[in-house]
């Protein structure tokens, strides 16, 4: 028997939550795969077996929460590689089933596996496939629930057969997998989150958040309570990420002076820009031309005129920053994380949008790493993917400034003495009073809007 204990992340982090368990009770583990998400008040890390074994027991459940030493689950070592299933419900009056093996497979099908693991049994039972269609890709010849699940995204099947032949394959020719991630649209960040998120494959699924653990997911939950008639209090513990969320909140209201201003920009210039050689840049980088890069670009060029809003406070001192290390909201699977692109001033259109394509990717399976997030001298975040109209961000401390951007909507303004109508976007620079000035502030967003609504400015830097 083989104890798994939560590791030490750092000397700050004392408690992680148990994101959810990438592996099931009697289900056999390689050494060095990964069994369970632990989240941490900075970001989500997989826990790799130590060796190779069954697990035996889990003792802290999917969204439970544990200190640094604590025990989380028991691994057999000496099960010699065959994954035996838990031990069955009990019957009714107390009495507990036995404990059962899974039993080989006889080989002649595609995949001729020699074992088929306890999870990937269900799956079959459940959609009523033959083990001898599928290639197990486990050691051993093992059938893993991975395979299953491939074979099922392959074909369509659906529970119970539909879709498929009596000998378990599918008439329909199975979809060509995806070469790489959907690339991010014009506004791939601050949520970061593509505008149609791209479909699941059994992998997603696996490292996905457990239920629950969602916006969308608590909300149907909640509104199905409210269905009932019945009314219903429930008590959910924050998690890690959101306690952490909410502190360094709580801190910026408390420690900074903050002040907000606002400007508003004519985005037609770097939409007709982005229209006309948004197809060049998507075949030469492979990503997509978004607004982003635009604006990572224009704060660079706002903070070199506006130095103290690139700097922080250190008790009676005053950092000053040479470089542009900007932090890119983003909505991950369970919050907000602010993952950040180093020397922005040194990086292309191209790199700046490869870079949150990447981070977007991370957040939504949980997997941004604490290195990803530290530092940072300057935030964006974007709530107009929500349909934000105005909104007042909140500093990120100890960062001095946040740039807010919203939704954009076609307005009628005056231009050249007519009235016109023309896409809108209300910005809003959030900064700590303490070392930036009114003037400066208002100043900083003049640049934004000037660069923006002239964008040869970002190339000869005028």
């Amino acid at each position: 028997m083989f104890e798994i204990t939560v590791p030490e992340f750092g000397e700050s982090i004392q408690e992680v939550q148990v994101g959810q368990w990438l592996k099931e009770v009697g289900q056999w583990v390689e050494k060095d795969e990964d069994i369970v998400e632990l989240e941490s008040d900075k970001a989500t890390q997989a826990l790799a077996a130590p060796e190779a074994g069954v697990i035996q027991e889990i003792k802290v459940e999917a969204g439970g929460f544990a200190q640094v030493g604590d025990l989380l689950c028991i691994m057999d070592t000496n099960a010699g590689g065959v994954a035996a299933t838990p031990t069955a419900t009990a019957a009714k009056g107390g009495q507990a089933a036995a404990t059962t093996a899974t039993a080989p497979v006889s080989g002649g099908g595609a995949g001729s596996a020699t074992w088929i693991m306890p999870a990937a049994e269900r799956v079959l039972d459940e959609y009523k496939i033959s083990a001898d269609a599928i290639t197990p890709s486990g050691p051993g010849g093992r059938l893993q629930k991975e395979d299953v699940l491939r074979y099922i995204e392959a074909h369509g099947l659906k529970p119970g057969g539909s879709g498929a032949t009596s000998s378990g394959k599918s008439s329909a020719p199975a979809p060509a997998p995806p070469t790489q991630p959907a690339a991010n649209d014009a506004f791939s960040s601050p949520a970061g989150v593509p505008a149609a998120p791209a479909q699941a494959t059994p992998q997603t699924r696996a490292t996905a958040p457990p239920a629950g653990s969602s916006v969308a997911s608590q909300s149907k939950e909640f509104n199905t309570m409210i269905e009932g008639g019945d009314r219903v209090e429930k008590v959910v513990p924050m998690s890690m990420i959101r306690r952490t969320i909410a502190n360094r909140l709580v801190q910026a209201q408390q420690t900074a002076a903050l002040l907000t201003t606002f400007n508003e920009i004519n985005m037609k210039p770097v939409m007709d820009l982005r229209k006309k050689y948004k197809e060049a840049f998507l075949k030469k980088h492979g990503v997509k031309l978004g607004f982003m890069s635009f604006f990572a670009k224009a704060a660079v060029e706002s903070l070199k005129r506006f130095p103290a809003i690139n700097s922080e406070v250190q008790g009676n001192n005053v950092i000053w920053k040479n470089y542009h290390d900007i932090g890119i909201a983003i909505g991950g699977g369970k919050g907000l994380v602010v993952p950040v692109l180093r020397n922005v001033e040194r990086m292309s259109f191209a790199d700046v949008e490869q870079q949150i394509g990447e981070y977007a990717a991370l957040a939504q399976a949980n997997k941004v790493t604490p290195a990803d997030l530290q530092g940072g001298t300057f935030t964006i975040s974007n709530g107009g993917v929500y349909g934000s109209l105005l909104s007042t961000p909140i500093v990120n401390p100890p960062q001095s400034g946040i740039l807010g951007l919203h939704t954009i909507q076609e307005r009628p303004i005056a231009l050249n003495g007519e009235v016109v109508i023309r896409p809108m976007m209300y910005v809003a620079l959030t900064y700590d009073h303490r070392i930036v000035d009114g003037k400066e502030a208002v100043g900083f967003l003049k640049t934004i809007k000037e660069v923006l609504e002239e964008p040869a400015r970002l190339f000869l830097e005028v």
